[in-house]
């Protein structure tokens, strides 16, 4: 069985699967909560000199019923609403309880994170991440952070920086890398009211979930690249499959929120389960085996020589692949048991190989 611990920056986590800064960690309790779903380290939601007056509504789904998982959410959420007060005199010493490594979240100015960085500290948390959220200033907000406190910082980059130039400047200054942030703004209006879904000025909100991820990875194999700091991977995992990727990506391990949102406590063991399940089921015997797995082949890229190889003891002749082909090149007879490829008329788009459920196509 697979040994699921990972150690970062020196703090040693039993699983690679944490919370987020955000609603689901929003205080002691969800965070006490959140560890006993199966969480192995703790992110506090981000705290500041003063509590955030959070629009309402905040949350929206893009989508409705099951859609919903497959698309994400969009927010108009900021930093804690409690005081900071609160956090200091009880949420952190909660959250501590569990056990489990705590990292607090701070932003957003050099001022502000150096006034409340000893205080965190004080308590007893074992790292600190803090949060520009778009408004820049990485370098000044770390080398403030850096002459307040002697505990791993930890910072968490927005998607529309160039993640691996910034992740460079910060590499004397910074224990790890958190990649990434919600995407926006963003924009949903209710057809039925004329409306925006959100509260907040314009109604615009900020994008995260399974719509975010590619952003996510993309952005984590750049980081990955440019610096030798542990990366942690957050923006759209949702299942044990998502997290796997991160890894191959370069993540050392990901940061969870919208899923626990739409699924609740549970969603850390369950995805907790899978990466376990998974590392098993192709003989691997840790995190560390996959790690950076992807990284040099996106530097050669790949190449499909048409057709897609047919591993046909896998294929349930389902027929996904062949609505999927804008080229007709597949054909499937059901009743006598056939799919076939057109090697002329396939364009090798590999459009059939991400759709099958059943990896019964691939490359080759």
């Amino acid at each position: 069985m697979a040994d699921l611990r990972v150690e970062i920056a020196g703090l040693k986590f039993r699983n690679p699967v944490f919370t987020a800064a955000g609603p689901t960690s929003r205080n002691g309790m969800t965070l006490l909560n959140a560890a006993a779903g199966g969480a192995g380290g703790l992110v506090a939601k981000t705290v500041s000199v003063k509590p955030a007056e959070v629009p309402k509504p905040n949350m929206a789904a893009m989508g409705r019923g099951r859609i919903v998982s497959r698309r994400g959410i969009l927010n108009a959420e900021l930093w804690s609403e409690l005081p900071f007060e609160r956090w200091y005199e009880k949420e952190y010493e909660i959250a501590l309880g569990t056990g489990l490594p705590v990292i607090a979240s701070v932003g957003y100015t050099p001022e502000e994170v150096a006034s409340l960085a000893p205080k965190i500290q004080e308590k007893g948390v074992h790292g600190i991440e803090f949060s520009t959220h778009y408004v820049g200033g990485h370098t000044e907000i770390a080398k403030s952070l850096k002459a307040s406190v002697d505990i791993p910082v930890f910072a968490k980059l927005s998607p529309k920086v160039n993640v691996a130039e910034v992740a460079k400047s910060l590499d004397r200054l910074v224990e790890g890398i958190v990649a990434i942030n919600t995407y926006g703004p963003c924009l949903r209006i209710d057809i039925e009211t004329g409306k925006p879904v959100l509260g907040s000025e314009l109604g615009q909100g900020w994008m995260s979930g399974s719509a975010l991820k590619p952003i996510a990875l993309r952005c984590v194999a750049d980081i990955a690249k440019s610096t030798k700091k542990p990366v942690i991977g957050v923006g759209g995992v949702m299942k044990g499959e998502d997290a796997i990727e991160f890894f191959m990506a370069g993540a050392s391990a990901v940061e969870v929120c919208t899923a626990a949102i739409l699924e609740g406590d549970t969603v850390y063991g369950r995805i907790v389960s899978e990466i376990q399940d998974w590392l098993d089921e192709h003989g691997h015997s840790s995190v560390e085996d996959v790690k950076g797995m992807a990284l040099p082949h996106l530097e050669k890229g790949i190449v499909l020589e048409p057709p897609p190889k047919i591993d046909r003891e896998r294929c349930t002749l389902c027929g996904l692949c062949r609505k999927s082909c804008v080229y007709h090149a597949i054909s499937i007879d059901k009743a006598k048991g056939l799919f076939e490829i057109d090697k002329e008329a396939c364009e090798a788009c590999g459009m059939c190989i991400s759709v099958c459920p059943h990896d019964a196509l691939s490359v080759g």
